[in-house]
């Protein structure tokens, strides 16, 4: 048998013609497709399908490649804009305009079963092939992000799981040599099992340089290039779409094989290819592999391809045509040539020692037709593939989930004031979600390449210098999902805000977002109700922002079951934005730099506790509300933001997030190894007050002489503010009580992770 595991419970071989409407059904749904889907295909080909074809369909159908159960919601989302030069769902990734002849690619995905079952794999290949994404739009990737989401980090198999997925995810871009430069990690119960990897990647190209996924002119030779093809990642998209159990590490071999070399030869040559002008369209082999390759490009041509699979290059021997179909080995392209110009083509990869064979030909049959030894194996329409052509689409049951009243039920007032602070502090300070990840991002190489991070400063968001250009690109990646658990409209409209607050912190102007939506079982309505209304609240703030949805990944099914329960992770839709900065335009240290200098808060201040890490870290309290945040405020923010960053007089900006006013405070404070003064509001709760987590806010320091000045503009702009404090030499004391030495805090917030991750 071949060694796929999903197909361990299907008999491979072709279906005969007088199999039994029952086996057929019943082979149908081991691949994990339905009745009603079923008698769909047999529409589609006016006949059953034998086993190839119906594994084609399983994966293009999956929710994986389909979108079937979210592509009415997503249509929902705002995917025109005046820099957009590539929209939502037609390339590989989206591609925005910067001026001066430059477009940004961008994108985010997720590879999160894989890395929950072989860490350190999953999470590579899941960075090699969002990569591949960029480039194959001819694109070259000059930095990557990451979102990642772990369980209980103090148990043994999350530490495996963090130590594979971070190594994973150092030693491919460290090795392709494309620098990380920033990302997110949280920690949380509802990620014990089903742990997130979401990864973006960010590639710069000259106008009139890109290339498309398209099979256009009947006659024009197919290729595949890069690596041989393998029986490793068969059915990984069906294995995305279907929850996890406690079975699923006997699904191992779903999980793919990468090799960065491999792919920094790949990445060199198809820039190369691209440059000689002799390619039609280029597709990354991504989930699905040719199967899914093929059907795209011909589908947007409305074209067909006759497809020799004995011409694929492959590992093993004896590989049925199902395997060819569907693996997922890395580092592969399928590329349409201009006839003619073959040479050209085959020039390139000999140069840079990658196959290219040439496995087809584009034909006007708009049908999809795969040999070997000289038998048609399986003829589908290609259209019937795809989404927005036969692919089936849903509109899944929704239901307001049952823990929502236990948040409404949340009281503060059970919550008891504390007599100090100092506590709590701390144990905030070494909470894993909001200490410093400097165990991790010091395993990922950030100033590979010459487009180097413009300050060595810690910054609201990594801002990335264009070399030449005048012009340099702000980067953030946002999502807290406690947020979004506790009101996933609401909670989803902070993420794309924060990161928008970041971007502007850094001196920048918001241009786009990609996403990386992830949530459990769609077919379960409290979960789909969750990323109805999660989308609705990205939509409506990214209108507010003029941030178009440029697109991304739908990734449900984080959904594990176990015995008779099933938990879904937490609702995360990560959001992955970019922003223009122009030279001389920015201030994105967040580091207070002289003792003397007056710290504000801009904002307006609340006694708010909902969802922050104080009520989880200190107390235990796993359902409240969402904080407070109206849209109307976020967006005068950014205005008060942009005149302080003219005004010149800022030393030091960062905005409020997790843990509050207080650890805002203490990352300034340790980045510029200085203390603080700092006086509370007397009329609200002290905790509230140092640890709550309403948004629409900012701290700053300035210059004692810029006092009037700032509060001027403040003034001017009708925007609330307060003095709260001053920066100190080196220790930090609130409401006149001492909290301690910046070298203590520092060393607490800096090693606490790795002391946590450390084998005992």
């Amino acid at each position: 048998m071949p060694s796929s595991s999903i197909i361990f419970a299907v008999d491979y071989r072709p279906m005969k013609e007088d199999s039994t409407r029952d086996v057929q059904l019943e082979t149908a749904s081991k691949l994990g497709i339905s009745e009603q889907e079923y008698d769909m295909i047999c529409d589609y080909m006016d006949r059953p399908p034998n086993f190839t074809e119906l594994s084609i369909y399983s994966v293009m159908w999956s929710e994986h490649c389909s979108y079937k159960n979210s592509i009415k919601h997503l249509k929902t989302l705002p995917r025109d804009g005046e820099k957009l030069l590539v929209g939502a769902g037609e390339e590989n990734a989206g591609l925005v305009d910067l001026g001066n002849g430059l477009a940004c690619a961008f994108k985010i995905e997720s590879h999160n079963h894989p890395s929950a079952i072989e860490p350190y794999q999953g999470a590579a290949t899941g960075v090699g092939g969002i990569h591949r994404d960029i480039f194959t739009m001819g694109a070259r990737p000059i930095a990557a992000m990451n979102s990642l989401r772990f369980g209980v980090p103090d148990t043994p198999r999350m530490k495996r799981l963090v130590k594979g997925v971070v190594s994973g995810i150092g030693d491919y871009g460290n090795c392709l040599g494309v620098p990380t430069v920033g990302g997110e990690v949280y920690f949380h119960p509802c990620y014990q099992q089903n742990i997130l990897v979401n990864a973006m990647s960010v590639g710069l190209v000259k106008h009139g340089e890109t290339a498309s996924a398209v099979a256009d002119g009947p006659g024009n030779p197919v290729f595949i290039v890069g690596s041989a093809t393998g029986r490793d990642g068969i059915h990984g998209a069906t294995f995305a779409s279907g929850d996890l159990t406690e079975n699923s590490a006997e699904d191992l071999p779903a999980v793919q094989v990468g090799d960065p070399f491999q792919e920094k030869l790949l990445l060199e040559a198809t820039l190369e290819a691209i440059a000689t002008g002799a390619l039609v369209g280029v597709q990354d082999m991504g989930a699905a592999g040719i199967t899914c390759s093929c059907s795209e490009m011909s589908a947007k041509s409305e074209t067909g391809m006759d497809i020799d699979l004995d011409k694929v290059p492959t590992r093993q021997q004896g590989m049925q045509p199902f395997e060819i179909l569907l693996s997922e080995s890395q580092e592969r392209m399928l590329m349409v040539c201009e006839k003619g110009k073959e040479d050209a083509l085959l020039a390139v990869f000999d140069k840079w020692d990658l196959h290219c064979a040439e496995i087809g030909v584009v034909t006007d049959t708009g049908r999809l037709r795969y040999s070997q030894g000289g038998e048609i194996v399986a003829d589908v329409p290609a259209d019937s593939l795809v989404l927005g052509g036969g692919a089936p689409i849903y509109d899944r049951e929704t239901k307001r989930p049952a823990y929502m009243d236990d948040i409404e039920a949340f009281r503060p007032n059970d919550i008891a004031v504390p007599s100090s602070c100092r506590e709590h502090a701390w144990r905030i300070a070494g909470s894993p979600t909001v200490a410093s990840k400097q165990w991790i991002y010091r395993q990922y190489d950030h100033t590979v390449r010459t487009n180097n991070t413009t300050t060595t400063q810690p910054g609201p968001c990594p801002v990335i210098r264009l070399k030449g250009t005048g012009m340099n690109l702000a980067i953030s990646t946002d999502c807290n999902s406690n947020y979004v658990y506790a009101d996933p409209k609401k909670g989803t409209m902070i993420a794309v805000c924060e990161a928008a607050r970041n971007i502007v912190c850094a001196g920048g102007e918001p241009l786009a977002i990609t996403n990386c939506l992830n949530f459990g079982n769609p077919y379960n309505p409290e979960v789909f109700y969750q990323f109805a209304e999660a989308i609705k609240g990205m939509g409506e703030a990214c209108r507010a922002l003029d941030t178009p949805v440029t697109g991304g990944n739908v990734s449900f099914y984080n959904h594990t079951v176990l015995e008779d329960t099933a938990e879904p992770v937490r609702p995360t839709p990560t959001i992955g934005m970019i922003g223009l900065v122009q030279d001389g335009q920015h201030r994105s240290s967040l580091a207070f730099e002289e003792v003397g200098d007056l710290i504000y808060v801009i904002g307006h201040l609340r006694e708010d506790l909902g969802s922050s890490e104080y009520l989880m870290s200190c107390h235990g309290v796993q359902h409240s509300p969402a904080p407070t945040f109206h849209l109307e405020e976020e967006l005068a923010l950014h205005g008060v933001i942009r005149s302080l960053h003219q005004s010149q007089i800022l030393r030091s900006i960062q905005d409020v997030s997790e843990g509050g006013l207080f650890i805002s405070l203490l990352e300034c404070a340790m980045s510029g190894k200085c203390g603080f003064d700092l006086t509370t509001d007397k009329s609200m709760r002290q905790d509230a007050f140092l640890f709550g987590e309403s948004q629409s806010r900012i701290v700053i320091s300035i210059s004692a002489s810029d006092k009037d000045r700032l509060e001027s503009l403040l003034e001017e702009a009708n925007f609330p503010y307060r003095e709260i404090g001053s920066v100190k030499d080196c220790e930090l004391t609130i409401d006149g009580e001492t909290y301690g030495k910046i070298n203590d805090w520092t060393d607490r917030y800096s090693h606490a992770l790795a002391h946590t991750l450390a084998t005992s």
